[in-house]
């Protein structure tokens, strides 16, 4: 389980302090850079406090890219139904705007997210995501059937994991990822709804 800082307490503080030097290391010097020693210096604290708290240096980048997260990428996620009128496309598509934009705007966050993802350890930072991002996720796919969801999700994972994988050979830009996102989601549910008017009419399905 990823370690989160405390709040209220003197403890907290120095937490807080740690996580947001090694925050700054990532965005701005990268993943390579996080060194326990150059941490406990910024941060005002003693080695041995940062190894009490993170016994690895693996330990430190996944709570700070986990409180960095909670904070940016997650903070507005809540599930929410559909309006009525809003498409399918529109609803999935107003929850990957919360959750993406945030790394067009710090793209040296999500380099390190994608670095600490291939980790020994890095499971575990997508189980989190996920299990804050499905309940939205399903919230705004009400009414869907069970098969196309799960094929979207599928087809999803696979695309946001290849376009984080080419962002990080530098072959596209952070804000190329969502209007790629944006194209597949339509085609997909475009798709979808054709398939499932064509059924309410006596047409032929796949």
């Amino acid at each position: 389980m990823i370690k989160t800082p405390g709040h209220g307490s003197e403890h907290g503080d120095v937490d807080d302090r740690v996580l947001g030097v090694v925050v700054g290391i990532l965005e701005n010097e990268g993943y390579d850079a996080v060194a326990l020693r150059e941490v406990a210096r910024r941060a005002r604290t003693s080695l041995a406090t940062i190894y009490k708290r993170y016994p690895t240096r693996e330990d430190l980048i996944l709570a700070a890219l986990q409180s960095w997260l909670d904070k940016n990428r997650y903070a507005g996620v809540k599930p929410r139904a559909r309006a009525q009128g809003q498409s399918l496309h529109e609803a999935l598509m107003d929850l990957f705007r919360i959750i993406f934009e945030p790394w067009e705007q710090h793209p040296g966050m999500l380099t390190a997210y994608f670095r600490a993802r291939s980790s020994p350890r890095g499971q575990q930072l997508l189980r989190r995501g996920l299990d804050i991002v499905a309940p939205a996720g399903l919230e705004s796919m009400a009414g869907v059937s069970e098969t196309f969801i799960a094929d979207f999700d599928a087809i999803i994972s696979s695309v946001v994991y290849g376009l984080l994988g080419r962002f990080v050979a530098g072959e596209i830009a952070s804000t190329d990822i969502l209007p790629i996102l944006d194209r597949t989601v339509y085609w997909l549910t475009q798709g979808f709804e054709a398939t499932r008017d064509n059924g309410r009419h006596g047409g032929s399905t796949p």
